[in-house]
């Protein structure tokens, strides 16, 4: 039977129906390598001003009645991904269910806007379990309840708590210096970080077949040295061989995503969601797409028009990134425009809304 672990978690869950809820038991759903966690640190961090309360972890990928019995007795109850046993979870009245969600923004097509008719009823079931959708602005509003086919009355526009991270006190000069001690560069250079994103059509993953790095390095060596950041899933296709591609720094295993974005001058993507988190500190981005047609006619596809609306040049092979990058050939009115459709406030107080809210008018208050 289809989606049978996951009915059978949600007939574990509900067996812990008949303990009372804990008014101060906040659960947090994650998996095993704490992936996508940022959103739910900053939750907690702004629960724990507000008082004191009882802080739990429930890994999706491993199975523990304890577990179970925090989730099912928990006043709140925060995802940062999907989790598809909600949709057979009944949950008390007084639990607040809240997706915050990973990734900011509407960029590429997701969930319900390129799943099929079963999987958009799956997720049909896990939005009618769920109270509330934290998004970054009511632009997005529709894209996102189709996405997780959830009304938009259920969605609120309060902002990305871990965006709450770039207007903390950072001492950027020394975060940028441990990151040149770290792998022997000179720190007079501006940092070029290329984050490219994962593709379903394999051939297309090794990046290195389409971006030359000693032209790259030739052209741009004097003043920019190259941050790679590889999706986990690309580590498969390619090689790492410094010696034979030309000079660059393999930041994939950097703990922080969000200490890269501040620390670098220049982002260059594809079609990956860094990109933006990146244009809210108001740098340049260039998108280089050596696989555009076939990424939009075989892959997801955009809730906008990809090349009128992404905040920086569009580009197909080496050459043109290089110039790009040489001639700073960056619109910041057209980035600024692009950050105002995916963000309503940027101003580091997206958690304390998010706590108000839950703690007020939407906490179900008796």
């Amino acid at each position: 039977m289809k989606f049978l672990k996951h009915r059978v978690y949600g007939a574990i869950f509900n067996l812990f129906k008949v303990f009372p809820i804990n008014s101060k038991k906040i659960t947090f759903i994650v998996d095993s390598r704490e992936s996508f966690k940022g959103n739910l640190d900053y939750i907690k961090t702004e629960f724990d001003k507000r008082g004191t309360f009882e802080f739990n972890f429930f890994y999706k990928d491993k199975l523990s009645i304890t577990a179970f019995k925090d989730l099912a007795t928990s006043k709140y109850i925060f995802l940062n991904d999907n989790f598809f046993p909600i949709a057979f979870m009944n949950f008390k009245s007084e639990s607040i269910v809240t997706q915050l969600w990973h990734a900011p923004g509407a960029f590429k097509k997701f969930g319900g806007s390129v799943s099929g008719e079963e999987e958009r009823q799956m997720l049909l079931k896990i939005s009618n379990n769920t109270d509330y959708l934290i998004t970054s602005s009511k632009n997005i509003e529709s894209f996102y309840s189709e996405a997780f086919q959830i009304s938009k009355d259920k969605i609120k526009p309060l902002g990305l708590p871990r965006a709450d991270y770039y207007f903390e006190n950072h001492n950027i000069h020394d975060l940028k210096q441990n990151f040149c001690s770290r792998y022997a560069i000179d720190c007079d250079k501006k940092i070029i970080l290329y984050a490219p994103t994962f593709r379903d059509e394999e051939k297309y993953n090794n990046v290195f077949n389409y971006l030359d790095l000693n032209e790259f390095n030739e052209a741009l060596g004097d003043e920019y040295i190259l941050a790679l950041r590889l999706h986990p899933k690309i580590k498969d296709f390619y090689s790492g061989d410094i010696s034979s591609k030309g000079k660059y720094i393999d930041c994939s295993d950097y703990a922080s995503e969000q200490e890269l974005l501040l620390i670098s001058d220049v982002l260059i993507t594809d079609y990956s969601s860094i990109m933006i988190e990146f244009a809210m500190l108001d740098k340049p981005i260039v998108f280089f797409t050596y696989d555009f047609e076939s990424y939009l006619n075989d892959e997801r596809g955009f809730y906008f028009d990809f090349k009128k609306t992404v905040p920086g040049p569009v580009v197909y092979d080496s050459a043109q990134l290089i110039d790009a990058i040489k001639n700073k050939d960056f619109d910041e009115k057209k980035l600024s425009e692009f950050v105002m459709t995916q963000f309503d406030e940027i101003d580091g107080e997206a958690s304390k809304r998010v706590v108000d809210f839950l703690l007020n008018e939407g906490g179900k208050n008796e």
